[in-house]
């Protein structure tokens, strides 16, 4: 029976479906709030991505604004993830994960850290303030909590 059951699961379950990440900022499954991690780096700013050009990493979708973007991500998802996982990179200084505004970003070293700017909250002027301290403090929390 316990076969059965197994040769069941191995048949139905398609190869490709990835469990989520629970440490990744995701709305059913979908990572940045559909925005194109590329183009924060090749346009310098945030461009919401199409459902047609979506890309699935680590069992997270992600949209695209063009064909390009999405095989610049499939070449190096690494280089345009987000850091901590896509939390907002100032609560992560306390070990806290929350949601972000994708358009409140900033890169440092080569990698994209996303903010909260919401309720005239933008914490990414409080970062900018203390980014080194900051920074120390959400790599540590972020090895801690991504395990």
């Amino acid at each position: 029976m316990k076969l059965i059951i197994y040769l069941m699961i191995f048949y139905l379950v398609p190869a490709t479906a990835a469990p989520q990440h629970s440490n990744i900022n995701q709305e059913n499954g979908l990572g940045i709030s559909g925005y194109d991690p590329v183009t924060y780096f090749t346009l310098g700013r945030a461009v919401e991505g199409k459902r047609s050009l979506s890309e699935v990493h680590a069992g997270v979708t992600y949209y695209f604004s063009s064909q390009e973007s999405r095989e610049l991500f499939k070449k190096d998802p690494a280089k345009y993830l987000p850091a901590y996982g896509g939390w907002c990179a100032y609560a992560m200084a306390n070990g806290d994960k929350v949601k972000i505004d994708p358009e409140t970003f900033k890169i440092i070293d080569g990698k994209l850290y996303l903010f909260y700017n919401f309720y005239f909250n933008n914490t990414l002027t409080k970062w900018n303030k203390d980014e080194v301290n900051l920074k120390n403090q959400a790599d540590q929390h972020w090895s801690r909590i991504n395990r």
